[in-house]
């Protein structure tokens, strides 16, 4: 009997400075696995890539020699399917990282399909491919981020409450806005929601084109009324607090005026948002496990010493917009798997499963997928087992899982332990 095509790999680590610091970070806890792997108590560890993308692609464990990316091209057609394999080009279609977030990352949007080709082609220094970048991000620990345009009325009310947004805007710019979405907040009316978008592209972008000197002015003064005017401690992701936050990490940076424009979500483990093309967002703190179309095209403009392309971003964005909680992905029922859930966002190049499995049912049987899959343990121990090959399971674990390989997990458990896991994965919907 042939080997079944399951790999385990070692995973490359990416140390950007907005990463946890040393052993805080789940990134460095996972990483540890590997037995070359020593973890700086100084050093920030922000992403583990779990699979081919070529800034950091993972390797076989077992023959770090051999990429990931290489083994898939030896037999694309058993390990992604010939569909698959014809569409992505004997590649991954997905990317599957783990984040800690130390600080906030950049005020930021990915391209869709279209655009992302256009960066390519005139900036390929910047943009590296041309491919779209749809993420998913599910919560490990408790998770903080800004996404998506918060609802009218509560752009409205911040309008009002801080003077220093509006005089940043201008009076025109502010009463032009308070004066088409008076009414119409709610609307579902098409004509309405379009002439809404229009008022909130020109409020918004009127922010990030303000010049550098008008910022830092108006955030100087905003965050010292803050400070004069609240003594007691603040509530950990209000305004105020999330203002003075983002201000200590950024001192006078234009992406703190976002806090009032874009919802703030925190995400309990196991919550998940969607983050589509052309979406503004930015990550706050916390650990999640993310996946995303196998690009990293990511346009910039606030809240980040790199590059930022403002003029594109504040061109891209849908300017939806909706309350927090619009904007979660709730997981559904996994196939007849009673302790595996599904989030299956609306694309094609991935889908991502979480599996809890507890003292009562100690394992949980899966038919092949017809795709490829990645998996990633997050917490317990266990075994993973295909035929007669057994793979011990701890955090950190990373397996490749070739296409209709049917695995069983086995959880070691005792009453208040359990084995959580994540898997990737990419079936053609």
């Amino acid at each position: 009997m042939s080997k079944p095509a399951v790999y385990k790999l070692k995973c490359a680590v990416q140390n950007y400075d907005w990463g946890k610091i040393g052993s805080e970070s789940k990134v460095a806890q996972f990483a540890q696995i590997s037995k070359d792997f020593e973890i700086q108590l100084d050093k920030p560890y922000a992403e583990l890539w779990m699979g081919t993308h070529p800034n950091g692609p993972s390797v076989l464990a077992e023959q770090s020699s051999i990429s990931l990316k290489e083994k898939i091209e030896s037999n694309p057609s058993e390990l992604l399917t010939s569909e698959i394999s014809k569409i992505y080009k004997n590649d991954l279609p997905f990317l599957f990282k783990v984040l800690s977030v130390r600080i906030a990352l950049s005020i930021q949007a990915h391209p869709d399909k279209k655009l992302g080709k256009e960066l390519f082609e005139k900036f390929p220094k910047i943009y590296k491919d041309p491919n779209h970048k749809p993420e998913m991000a599910i919560a490990i620990t408790e998770f903080e981020a800004l996404f998506g345009f918060r609802p009218l009325e509560e752009i409205k009310s911040l309008l009002n409450e801080y003077p220093e947004f509006t005089e940043l805007i201008g009076n025109e710019i502010s009463s032009h806005f308070l004066q088409i979405v008076n009414g119409r907040e709610v609307s579902q009316l098409t004509e309405d929601i379009e002439l809404n978008k229009s008022a909130l592209r020109e409020l918004f972008t009127k922010v990030m084109t303000t010049n550098e000197l008008s910022v830092s002015q108006q955030v100087d003064k905003l965050i010292k009324r803050l400070k004069s005017n609240n003594h007691s401690p603040l509530v950990k992701g209000s305004v105020p607090e999330l203002l003075i936050r983002l201000n200590d990490q950024f001192p006078g940076d234009v992406g703190i005026f976002c806090v009032l424009l874009l919802n703030y979500i925190k995400l309990d483990p196991g919550q998940a948002i969607f983050l589509g093309a052309n979406e503004p967002h930015a990550y706050l703190s916390g650990d999640i496990v993310e996946c995303m179309a196998a690009s990293d095209n990511v346009i910039r403009a606030g809240l980040t010493p790199k590059f930022k392309d403002v003029n594109v971003l504040t061109d891209m964005l849908t300017y939806r917009y909706g309350s927090a909680e619009s904007q979660l992905l709730a997981p559904i029922p996994y196939n007849n798997n009673k302790l595996t859930v599904l989030y299956d966002p609306p694309i094609e190049e991935f889908s991502v499963s979480m599996t809890q499995i507890n003292s009562l049912d100690k394992k949980e049987v899966f038919d092949g997928i017809p795709g490829p899959s990645v998996i990633i343990v997050t917490n317990g121990k266990g075994t993973l087992k295909v035929n007669n090959l057994l793979e011990s399971l701890e955090p950190g674990s990373v397996f490749f899982i070739g296409a209709n390989v049917p695995i069983t997990i086995e959880a070691e458990v005792d009453g208040s332990n359990k084995l959580d896991l994540f898997r990737a994965f990419c079936t053609l919907k």
